[in-house]
């Protein structure tokens, strides 16, 4: 295995501190302020460091909602837009609810394993991480198998393969557990500190939720790395590799993002990237989303628990065309 599993430095401490300070001192594009109760808690010694760094890279607000009476807020729980090139928040939702990520998780778990492995290492799947898969979302693969880190890359955000997210785990932790330790203190270094993960596929359980500001906090760090992008920007994808007995096999994987299967169409001015879709019956409709708009900012957009595949998609676009231009 050629991942670093990088430890923490001094650095990074520190911009999860600022974060955290920053992101109820300072409105993010509503002139907006208000005296609410902060949930995200300064752990260390370093609560004095400015706050400077990350309100200049980052969107920051409160928990206040805002133009949730211009569209169908109703069809889903909680939704946001980021805009990363002016940072505001153009849109608030629920952003600080806690709610169930589903396969959207898959986000942090790709982030982890790019940002720290050599993407060519070749994987052999185990019969452990394909166990209890019936009934989920899966690559299809084999006890035996042997695919490239990039193959499963592909596997876990394109056809979110909750087969492919164990994969990974055990080839960078050892086990699943080992790796949701890691998701939870590579969270906390990016800021989101009201998420809690137990699962590298997001896999119903009580005790794995995130918010929607945390989901922003983890995408917006996930797309500063091309082979992210390339991935998420990908309808389909030929995966060829071995099984167990050295015979070739071939798969066609195709992303579950309606925007790139050509199944919804984007707002008008609106160029969708790419992004991660997720559904559990607790989780309900879910969808983080990479775009670009007619300026051609970075745009960041989020729902959360849609009631439905197409209440998720019609909110997705209503907060796009309406805030995000």
């Amino acid at each position: 295995m050629k991942c670093t599993n990088r430890t923490h430095h001094l650095k990074i401490k520190l911009l999860c501190i600022s974060c955290i300070a920053a992101l109820f001192m300072n409105g993010c594009g509503t002139g907006k302020t208000a005296d609410i109760q902060n949930p995200y808690s300064l752990t260390g010694d370093n609560s004095s460091v400015s706050n400077q760094f990350f309100a200049r890279n980052l969107c920051v607000t409160n928990d206040i909602d805002f133009g949730t009476d211009q569209v169908h807020a109703d069809y889903a729980e909680g939704a946001g837009v980021f805009d990363l090139t002016t940072k505001e928040v153009l849109y608030s939702q629920n952003l600080f609810e806690k709610l169930y990520p589903a396969s959207t998780t898959k986000i942090l778990t790709a982030y982890i394993i790019i940002r720290n492995c050599d993407l060519d290492d070749k994987v052999t799947v185990s019969a452990d991480a394909i166990a209890n898969m019936a009934d989920s979302s899966k690559c299809g693969l084999a006890a035996g198998d042997v695919l490239t880190v990039r193959d499963l890359l592909y596997g876990l955000l394109l056809v979110s393969g909750n087969d492919a997210a164990n994969v990974l785990a055990e080839y960078y932790s050892g086990s699943i557990d080992k790796f949701a330790e890691e998701m939870n203190r590579e969270a906390k270094a990016l800021g989101a500190t009201q998420s809690h993960f137990v699962n590298a596929n997001g896999l119903p359980d009580d005790d794995h939720y995130t918010t929607i500001y945390d989901m922003y906090l983890i995408f917006q760090a996930a797309i500063q790395t091309q082979d992210f992008i390339d991935i998420i920007h990908t309808q389909s994808y030929d995966a060829a590799y071995q099984n167990a007995s050295g015979n070739a096999v071939t798969q066609k994987w195709e992303s579950t993002n309606r925007y790139l299967n050509g199944q919804t169409k984007e707002p008008e001015d609106i160029t969708v990237v790419g992004g991660k879709t997720g559904t559990t019956n607790a989780a309900g409709y879910c969808l983080v989303l990479y775009s670009k708009n007619k300026k051609g900012d970075d745009i960041v957009s989020i729902v959360y628990k849609g009631k439905t595949r197409s209440d998720m998609y019609t909110l997705m676009n209503q907060i796009l065309s309406t805030f995000a231009n």
